[in-house]
C-alpha cells in the first residue's frame, strides 16, 4: 500500500508555493465568483478554483475537485443568506484548501511540520492553514497526493491570477459554458502550462448502490400492516455534530428523517454512517413500519436520490410515493435540530475556526 504520508520535501513546496501565492495578494482584484481549473498531470482531474479574500474575512484559495467539486462549488454559490443552507451545502463540499491564518488557529500537527521545517510567519492572517473537505466528513489534514496537488494548483493560480490583474478578459470564455483551464503538457519535470477553454461538464447521474430488495420481508408487511390516512415527509441530509470512530476521520452521520405532513411531527429520526447509508435508509424505512405496524398513505419527497431509494419499496407496497419541491412541515423540523446543535455548540471548520 502505497505511504499516504507527505514528505517534508513535499511539505516545503507546498508551503513556498503558499507563501509565493499570499505575496501577490490577488484577491485585491479577484473574487471567489471567478472560476478557473487547473489539471492534475497525475490523474487528469481538474480543481475548480477561486481566490477567497475580497470580503476581507477569509484569504486564500479553494480548489474544488472534479465534477463533484464543482457541484459542491455552484451549491454554495447558490445556497442564499439562511446559515443552515449555508451549512448543508458547506457539509457538501470536495475540496482542498489553503486559508491564512492567526496561529492561533492551527493544530498541533499543523505547528510541528512549521517547526520542522524551520518556518515561522508573522502579523495576521500570515499563517497556510491547509485543509481537505470530503462530502460528510469533517475537514482533515491533507495527505501525500493532496499535498502535491494544492501545490501545482497555487503555482499555476498565481500565474492566472497575475494575467488576470493585466488583462482582465482573459478569464471571461469566448463562448457560453466554458472556463479557462491549466493544462499541463509533457511528462515529469518537463511540463509545460498552456491555457485552455474547457466545456463545463455535463451534471453528474446520481449513482445509487445495487440494493436487492427482501421480497418475502415487503410481502409480509403488506400482508400484515394497513394503510393509516397519513402523509410521510422524508428526507436524509448529514447531522451536524460530527462523530468520531477511533483514530479514523471524523465524519457527520447522515440523518432519516420523517415528520407527518398535517401533524408536523416528527414519526422518526435515525443516523447512518457515510458506509452503506443507502441501503441503511432502506432498512430504516422498513424498520419503522414495522415497528408502528402501520402503512402511510402517501409519501412526499423532493430529493431524486430519496425518491430512487424509496420507489421500488413503495411500488411494491402500493404507496404513493410523490416529489414535491419543498417539505414544509419536515424543514420546520430540521430547521429547530439545527438552531438546537447551534445553540449548544457552534460548528466548526476545523477544530478552531467557527463557520
Amino acid at each position: 500500500m502505497q505511504n499516504s504520508t507527505p514528505s517534508d520535501q513535499e511539505w516545503k513546496e507546498l508551503y513556498e508555493a503558499a507563501i509565493e501565492f499570499r505575496k501577490i495578494n490577488c484577491w485585491n482584484w479577484m473574487d471567489d465568483s471567478e472560476l478557473f481549473g487547473v489539471q492534475d498531470p497525475v490523474s487528469g482531474e481538474i480543481a475548480y478554483c477561486c481566490v477567497m479574500g475580497s470580503l476581507g474575512e477569509v484569504f486564500g484559495l479553494n480548489g474544488y475537485l472534479g465534477l463533484e467539486g464543482l457541484e459542491g462549488y455552484l451549491r454554495l454559490q447558490s445556497s442564499g443568506k439562511r446559515l443552515i443552507d449555508q451549512v448543508d451545502a458547506f457539509l457538501c463540499q470536495k475540496s482542498i484548501s489553503v486559508t491564512f491564518e492567526n496561529k492561533s488557529d492551527l493544530q498541533k500537527k499543523d505547528k510541528d511540520v512549521i517547526k520542522r521545517l524551520g518556518l515561522s510567519f508573522k502579523g495576521e492572517k500570515a499563517w497556510p492553514l491547509f485543509r481537505s473537505y470530503k462530502p460528510g466528513y469533517f475537514p482533515w489534514f491533507l495527505n501525500k497526493e493532496e499535498v502535491v496537488f494544492l501545490n501545482i494548483i497555487l503555482r499555476q493560480a498565481k500565474e492566472v491570477a497575475l494575467n488576470f490583474k493585466e488583462s482582465w478578459h482573459l478569464i471571461n470564455p469566448p463562448f457560453r459554458d466554458c472556463l479557462l483551464v491549466r493544462t499541463p503538457e509533457g511528462k515529469g519535470g518537463n511540463l509545460i502550462w498552456r491555457d485552455k477553454w474547457v466545456k463545463f461538464p455535463s451534471p453528474r447521474r446520481l449513482e445509487l448502490m445495487s440494493l436487492p430488495l427482501d421480497e418475502i420481508r415487503l410481502m409480509k408487511i403488506k400482508k400484515t400492516y394497513p394503510k393509516k390516512p397519513s402523509i410521510w415527509e422524508i428526507d436524509l441530509f448529514y447531522a451536524y455534530m460530527p462523530v468520531r470512530e477511533g483514530e479514523e476521520r471524523p465524519y457527520y452521520p447522515t440523518m432519516f428523517l420523517y415528520v407527518d405532513h398535517n401533524t408536523g411531527l416528527i414519526i422518526n429520526a435515525d443516523v447512518s454512517s457515510p458506509k452503506d447509508y443507502q441501503l441503511n435508509f432502506q432498512n430504516s424505512f422498513l424498520n419503522l413500519i414495522e415497528e408502528i405496524k402501520l402503512l402511510p398513505q402517501e409519501l412526499m419527497v423532493k430529493r431524486e436520490e430519496v425518491y430512487l431509494l424509496l420507489e421500488p419499496i413503495a411500488s411494491y407496497l402500493g404507496i404513493p410515493l410523490v416529489m414535491v419541491k419543498s417539505l414544509l412541515a419536515l424543514e420546520e423540523v430540521k430547521k429547530a435540530m439545527f438552531e438546537s446543535f447551534t445553540s449548544r455548540k457552534n460548528l466548526k471548520r476545523d477544530d478552531n475556526t467557527s463557520i
